[in-house]
């Protein structure tokens, strides 16, 4: 069992106790011990192995035993009890957007309903029109919901993807079986979801392997005996994995295997001279690859997976490395998050050339400077801000930003009215014990109501140094209306950014309407800046509108949204989106020194 595993089983856990109307405490126990180690940088494994799993944040000794008994047995007597009182099917309904446990549970009592299939039914039958709360508006937004799930259920995330491509990584690279091994597909590409895991690795015998006497002194010959046994060796260790549920297909140079999690993961073996050939072929996009083998033809010459070939004699020229691959057509090496073709060709031919306007200089994890939006204690999180000053303070940060809620909405305990002052005292107390350590600002993400003012008024946001305005409620407002709703929001002489602008979450709710254009055309008039939540359910904006807001000179702030210390972690799927949005330092605020943040900042 993985972090993956353990987390998925925690928040089937939530899932079948909120359905059951259990115990608040019990549910949010769960689902914020299953946060916790979705985002933890260690394998749990080595935390079981070291007991020290109740020093995890948020897992306390009831869930630490729960673990246990998972890693030991691979099962969970309690799990087991509690799918028996509610069908697996139900809880999957929960992914489905407007479906939640009141529902869930309402159908199941009242239609014996189990899964979204039936639900579909029951709904296209018109059972819940009438109904108190149901009507065909309500039809129609489960309908889509269920369409949405459909239509984006079999991607995984981002974020849950690139963890267990890393553990066939590490698995691989322990073995000492292969000299290259390197991720493939929309996942190096860092696409915000993954259809699949491809992984490309050159093999190189061991140097304690030896044939046969009766096989050596062979030539050539010898050394493909070794390869071919080299190459097996390396499908056998995939196919073992215990993260694998189902072995599909197991070749002598591919294999094709099912993980737990549902998602497909290929491991393909190629020569070392056609590495760089294969990993530009298999990582794509299909739309970049078809354009360069244009450019290729028009010059002659031919690109697959085995190189680069001159057309009329068939000699091979290149495919060693990728660099070599894209000079032979004249350009220099793009980063795979580019490769969309979205203009990068046509920028790596300029900069090849000597031209202006090459290639942007994307901007990296080490570049960023601290981060502008987190939880703690006093709202939603999961620790004191003293433990972010100090975990913040790990990761090398020159400030951060304390943000807690500020909503009307009741599942959230938020710093609403004198509280917010008592925070604040706090933070100045921190600031004194840490100052030649970390900056501490304070801040707070405030709802934008319905009719576009503030939930906080004026006179407290103007006593903070960062102001954080977001959209939590009424999503189905239509695009007239949100964006009004918004744009009001921005034109606040006190609100410094907007948050995951577009409130969407991946495979579970699309963005709701709202009129882009307008949005960052007011942000460049006011000096208000957009955030790329790196909340891998979230990276919103996503990378399209980040290059929108680039072109438009519209500064981007790169947060995690963090509501325990973990999440410090994944400002790196942040800075992936940024990637694929063409940003550079210069585009991102928490790029900036502190003086130079302080001067943006309204």
């Amino acid at each position: 069992m993985d972090n993956a595993d353990i987390a998925n089983i925690l928040y089937e856990i939530a899932d079948i106790l909120e359905i059951q109307n259990a115990n608040s405490f019990r549910i949010s126990a769960h689902r914020r011990a299953a946060q916790t180690i979705e985002s933890l940088p260690e394998d749990i494994n080595r935390v079981y192995k070291r007991d020290k799993l109740d020093d995890i944040p948020g897992v306390g000794a009831s869930i630490a035993q729960k673990i246990k008994e998972l890693i030991e047995t691979g099962k969970l007597k309690e799990l087991a009890k509690l799918e028996k009182k509610v069908p697996k099917g139900l809880v999957e309904m929960l992914e489905v957007e407007g479906i939640g446990p009141k529902l869930a549970a309402f159908v199941h009592k009242k239609f014996k309903v189990k899964n979204i299939d039936q639900l579909e039914k029951i709904v296209r039958a018109q059972k819940l029109r009438g109904l108190k709360g149901f009507g065909p508006k309500s039809e129609e937004n489960i309908l889509r919901g269920i369409e949405l799930y459909r239509k984006h259920g079999q991607r995984m995330l981002l974020g849950k993807a690139a963890p267990q491509a890393q553990i066939i990584v590490e698995a691989l690279k322990k073995s000492k079986l292969c000299q290259d091994i390197e991720i493939a597909g929309s996942l190096r590409r860092c696409r915000e979801t993954i259809g699949d895991i491809d992984i490309l690795v050159t093999f190189h015998p061991p140097k304690f392997f030896h044939p046969p006497k009766s096989q050596r002194n062979l030539g050539g010959q010898e050394k493909t005996w070794e390869g071919k046994k080299t190459t097996q060796k390396v499908m056998d260790l995939f196919c073992s994995l215990p993260m694998v549920a189902k072995i599909i297909a197991k070749g002598k140079t591919k294999s094709m295997v099912i993980l737990k999690s549902g998602t497909e993961a290929d491991v393909r073996v190629v020569e070392p001279k056609c590495f760089g050939a294969a990993l530009q072929y298999f990582t794509g996009s299909k739309a970049h690859n078809i354009k360069i083998r244009k450019m290729a033809i028009d010059k002659g010459l031919k690109i697959n997976e085995y190189g680069v070939f001159r057309i009329k004699s068939n000699k091979r020229i290149a495919g060693k490395t990728e660099e070599e691959v894209y000079k032979t057509v004249g350009l220099v090496w793009m980063a795979p998050e580019l490769r969309e073709n979205r203009g990068e060709i046509e920028a790596a031919l300029r900069q090849a050339q000597g031209k202006p306007n090459g290639l942007p200089k994307l901007i990296k994890l080490k570049d960023i400077k601290g981060d502008l939006h987190i939880h703690t204690q006093w709202s939603d999180g999961a620790h004191t801000i003293e433990e972010i000053v100090k975990a913040a303070i790990k990761k090398g940060y020159q400030y951060i930003a304390i943000t807690d809620h500020a909503s009307p909405l009741g599942i959230i305990k938020g710093i609403a009215g004198g509280k917010i002052f008592k925070q604040l005292k706090e933070i100045a107390k921190l600031r004194k014990k840490y100052r030649s350590k970390i900056a501490i600002l304070s801040g707070v993400e405030v709802d934008i109501l319905p009719n576009g003012k503030l939930y906080l008024p004026d006179k407290i946001l103007k006593q903070l140094d960062i102001v954080i305005a977001a959209v939590h409620s009424k999503f189905k407002m239509n695009e007239s209306e949100m964006t009004e709703r918004i744009l009001a929001a921005v034109k606040n002489p006190h609100v410094d950014i907007i948050a995951h602008p577009t409130g969407r979450i991946l495979n579970k709710r699309e963005p709701y309407p709202l009129n882009l254009d307008k949005l960052i055309t007011e942000c460049k008039k006011t000096g208000t800046i957009l955030e790329l939540n790196a909340f891998w359910s979230r990276l919103d904006l996503n990378d399209i509108n980040c290059r929108r807001a680039k072109d438009k000179g519209v500064k981007i702030a790169i947060n995690t949204d963090a509501h325990n210390i973990q999440e410090l972690e994944i400002m790196k799927w942040g800075i992936s989106q940024a990637r694929r949005g063409w940003l550079e330092k210069k585009d991102v605020i928490n790029a900036l020194s502190l003086n130079q943040l302080k001067k943006i900042l309204k």
